[in-house]
């Protein structure tokens, strides 16, 4: 008598779908229940790696939906020096689902952080919330209060108007205000502030807040915009650094889990919420670390390329870009492809940054 495993695809084994496929050719993707078309606005946010997402879309030929892009006049080195068009407002990155919740909050009036303004080490003004957003700082208090009231402006249209939303969850790691709890992209004293024990703490999320954040937005996404649909993917970039006293491997293997985990419950929950896998494709012990950048952290371009050709495949009505697969046995620029990273813009990263200046 034959076994339930008889009846199964070949892509549910291992050997099958894993072991022989030469890596380029791996595709994780099963079910996608619906297409994104070339006219639906698809918003982006999250992590680092979700930048990637937004660079693909727009080089396909998809309605990146873009509601902060800047002054006309600037060219496009100026506007992402400025970080206009990174993602769809210029939010900066948004590590965690709570950083999210909170976001949409504050675009609607029903939260307001009592963590205003920051200043940096030149003396110039910082948002707390986008510390990374002006590079230099803002010249003036009333210069950053002005532009932060005509960002949230843009993200509530964004939120109410979008068709597809795309989010990369990245950490569960955060710093909190102690006052009203509110959630920082990077440790206060980083990049703009001074660190206080008495008014901030650390807080890495578990996985069952962080399933409970991601329905509290989707509950506020649908309050405003029944008709939008939601596609979830995890950040497979590792963290910078913990702030727990523990291995930093250990640390990343446990965030990565808990926002695999969380994605696994809600997509299960949701039918107009998909996950989709970049997070395995990246990190797949199948393409034997060749997606990972010289620093083992950053995912390169071909790794990036093989995520976005299936969510291309998969995700849209478009005819994925089919770029020819190389020959492992033949490959010989391994190192070279490893240093081929396209900048991001990283927040995390700063934690680096500022340890070294001490």
């Amino acid at each position: 008598m034959k076994s339930p495993y008889h009846s199964l695809p070949a892509y549910t084994r291992w050997k099958k779908a894993i072991a022989e496929p030469d890596y380029p050719s791996v595709d994780p993707v099963t079910n996608f229940p619906w297409k994104i078309a070339n006219s639906d606005k698809v918003a982006t946010a999250g992590s680092c790696f979700a930048q990637h997402i937004a660079r693909h879309l727009k080089q396909s030929g998809f309605d990146h939906y873009v509601v902060e892009d800047g002054h006309p006049l600037a060219d496009e080195h100026q506007r992402d020096h400025f970080n206009y068009g990174t993602y769809s407002a210029r939010y900066g990155n948004i590590y965690t689902p709570r950083q999210l919740v909170q976001l949409f909050e504050r675009a609607f009036g029903t939260f307001e952080p009592q963590e205003e303004i920051w200043t940096n080490e030149h003396g110039k003004f910082v948002d707390p919330f986008r510390p990374n957003i002006e590079p230099e700082g803002f010249a003036t208090k009333e210069e950053l209060v002005a532009d932060r009231h005509q960002h949230l402006a843009k993200v509530r249209d964004m939120f109410s108007t979008l068709d597809v939303f795309v989010f990369t969850l990245g950490l569960t790691e955060a710093w909190l205000s102690k006052t009203d709890g509110a959630v920082f992209p990077v440790c206060p004293g980083v990049a703009g502030g001074t660190f206080d024990v008495q008014k901030y703490e650390f807080h890495n999320f578990r996985v069952s807040e962080v399933i409970a954040d991601l329905e509290r937005f989707l509950d506020l996404l649908n309050s405003v915009n029944p008709k939008a649909r939601v596609i979830l993917t995890v950040s497979p970039v590792p963290l910078m650094a913990t702030a727990e006293n523990r291995h930093v491997l250990t640390s990343t293997t446990y965030s990565k889990s808990a926002l695999r985990v969380a994605c696994d419950e809600i997509e299960r929950a949701h039918k107009h919420v998909v996950y989709f896998p970049s997070y395995e494709v990246i990190t797949g012990a199948y393409n034997r670390g060749r997606y990972f950048a010289e620093d083992l952290r950053n995912a390169n371009e071909e790794g990036v390329s093989h995520v976005m050709r299936i969510f291309l495949q998969h995700a849209t009505q478009a005819e994925a870009i089919q770029a020819p697969a190389p020959k492992v046995d033949e490959d010989r620029n391994f190192i070279e492809r490893m240093m081929h990273v396209v900048q991001t813009t990283c927040e995390e990263e700063l934690i680096e940054v500022s340890l070294s200046r001490r």
